[in-house]
């Protein structure tokens, strides 16, 4: 008969020695060059000063009232607005600036015409998100349900999942659950009360600011409360609803595909998550400029204090370290109407995606 305490130490013994030949996420980080982190505070301040100039070029087009400029502008104000976001969160990450007042600083001016702030954005992001990447219960975006899951919903919570995990529903599901959920109603641990309620107040005032501002302007040159109420919605909301589309699918690309997994507690390491549970694509190089490679997306996961310009070499170098574990796949609208239709449900115990009738995703 085998005593039970030598068992119990035999099983300890040999998930240590699996620890210790499992990589860790520190070995990943020591394999990106020095230079990646250099982040010089004119280059940041450059690119945070062209991201508000178009911002402000497409505000000004939309105002102009000239009907042949709405729809170039709506994109325009889309992009630039989800440009701005990218670059608050970089430095939200502390990435962009070696001054951590000014990485706060840069951040609200960035991700206020979102309706973000930094303290709120960056607990769920930063210390739930990035910390707890891939793993079953912990990570909150885009977390898949299993078949089981999905069958003990009621019917309109099968109908929103099929609505959100559908090509058309990424705007849908992070407007519902990344900005009301977690920005608008998540609830703080006790120290963080305070910055949470003055993240809300900035969110307010900046709400309340811009929409009477284009309202006072339109009303002003066409003395018309129906006019002024359209620019409010052409001015501000459309771009908005266009930024939570765009950044609801981002994130979607970095975390949802056939070949990307999701882990059980039990099964997931701090590497799995930021290595195999996040992806990197290759987009059109106007996507990269307008979105500071946001979807270069692995090496920010490895260690987020990269700044965004220099994400391209230390992809680079995790793939030279790493050509097993790191995938880099060109990817297209193809691409992505193909991972909406086959990745709708996930089996944690054996690690694959499928749709609604159990068809199993292709990798």
């Amino acid at each position: 008969m085998i005593n039970p305490r030598v068992a119990d130490w035999s099983q300890r013994a040999a998930r240590r020695t699996a620890d210790r030949t499992r990589p860790s996420l520190k070995e990943a980080v020591a394999a990106i060059p020095a230079e990646c982190y250099a982040n010089p505070t004119w280059r940041g301040m450059a690119i945070f000063a062209r991201d508000w100039t178009m911002y402000l070029a497409a505000v000004v087009a939309l105002m102009s009232n000239s009907p042949l400029l709405v729809l170039p502008a709506w994109i325009l104000a889309g992009m630039a607005m989800s440009g701005l976001f990218v670059i608050g969160h970089d430095a939200a990450h502390g990435a962009l600036f070696r001054s951590p007042r000014l990485n706060y600083w840069i951040a609200q001016l960035s991700l206020l015409p979102s309706l973000h702030a930094i303290d709120v954005w960056a607990y769920g992001h930063n210390r739930v998100h990035h910390t707890f990447a891939g793993c079953q219960g912990r990570d909150f975006v885009w977390h898949p349900v299993t078949r089981a899951q999905y069958a003990d919903l009621p019917l309109l919570g099968k109908l929103l999942h099929r609505i959100e995990w559908s090509v058309a529903g990424a705007g849908v599901y992070y407007l519902r659950a990344i900005w009301w959920g977690r920005i608008l109603h998540a609830v703080p641990p006790a120290r963080l009360v305070a910055a949470f309620r003055r993240d809300r107040l900035y969110i307010a005032a900046y709400a309340v600011v811009a929409v009477s501002a284009v309202a006072l302007v339109a009303y002003a040159a066409t003395q018309d409360a129906a006019a002024a109420l359209w620019a409010v919605v052409k001015v501000l909301v459309v771009p908005w609803i266009i930024f939570n589309y765009v950044i609801g699918a981002t994130i979607y690309v970095h975390h949802i595909a056939p070949h990307l997994p999701w882990w059980p507690r039990r099964s997931w390491t701090k590497f799995a998550g930021q290595m195999d549970s996040t992806g990197t694509v290759q987009v059109a190089g106007w996507l990269n400029f307008l979105w500071h490679n946001i979807y270069i997306h692995v090496p920010h996961h490895v260690d987020p204090r990269i700044p965004f310009y220099h994400l391209p070499e230390a992809a680079a170098a995790l793939a030279r370290t790493y050509p097993d574990r790191v995938h880099i796949r060109t990817y297209g609208a193809r691409d992505y109407l193909r991972t909406t239709r086959q990745c709708k449900l996930y089996d944690f115990e054996r690690g694959r995606w499928s749709d609604y009738r159990g068809t199993l995703a292709v990798p």
